[in-house]
């Protein structure tokens, strides 16, 4: 059945997918872009929160969410997720429901478009060229994540093109840190079904489980506990899926 499913949803994906998908991303980036400028970067990341839900409507993929209730609205959070694919993008973009900024490589300012977007809608690419570079950039950063503007890390680095997680690293945990704001954790739920390496891509279904955020004030000196934490709460989600 899924060979068939798979073999059935090749004719939609190259001829009615793709371009809906490229001219969709030009679209909603130049809109991205152009409200930034003319009005500011909350409305311009609405029109990046339009591209993913279209995205995720022309795919198609289903999403169950569950834990809003743990989100405060006018809290400013280091967003935590597993990573299994690139549609984990979509997924957190268009149905997290508060407004955040993706942490980027610098290089990724110079990609066509999307890039020139995502620096209007104030995303924030990180330079670690230097210590300095870099602390410019936390400083950068912590003057766009105030009344609710969150920002989202994928602490495994890569993504894991499965259901198990890598081991996480420390960037994220230094981040919330230096920015001293609580970590909210999200499972990510079978994107990689969805879309995996090359072009795998299959409609199906996802979820997101929000959990609720983790207070960083008591550890302080106890940051791999922190991150053992955070590691258990994410995979507790996965371990009812």
């Amino acid at each position: 059945m899924k060979k068939f499913t798979y073999w059935l949803y090749q004719p939609y994906k190259f001829f009615i997918f793709i371009p809906l998908f490229v001219a969709g991303s030009l679209l909603f980036s130049f809109l991205a872009a152009s409200f930034s400028i003319l009005v500011n970067p909350k409305v311009g990341s609405f029109w990046g929160a339009t591209w993913a839900r279209f995205t995720g409507c022309i795919t198609p993929m289903l999403v169950t969410v569950k834990g809003r209730c743990n989100i405060d609205k006018k809290q400013s959070y280091v967003i935590v997720a597993n990573h299994q694919s690139a549609y984990d993008i979509f997924l957190l973009y268009g149905w997290l429901g508060v407004d955040f900024k993706w942490v980027m490589k610098k290089e990724l300012r110079k990609a066509p478009g999307i890039g020139y977007a995502s620096h209007k809608v104030g995303h924030i690419f990180l330079d670690r060229s230097s210590p300095r570079a870099a602390v410019e950039s936390i400083k950068e950063a912590k003057g766009k994540l105030v009344n609710g503007i969150s920002v989202v890390v994928f602490p495994e680095g890569t993504r894991s093109w499965s259901s198990q997680m890598g081991q996480f690293k420390k960037g994220a945990f230094k981040l919330a840190f230096e920015l001293d704001l609580p970590i909210l954790p999200i499972t990510i739920v079978d994107t990689y079904k969805i879309y995996n390496k090359g072009v795998n891509l299959l409609p199906g279904t996802v979820q997101m489980i929000i959990h609720e955020p983790i207070q960083i004030q008591d550890y302080q000196e106890r940051q791999n506990e922190l991150i053992d934490l955070t590691y258990k709460t994410i995979q507790s989600g996965l371990a009812t899926n």
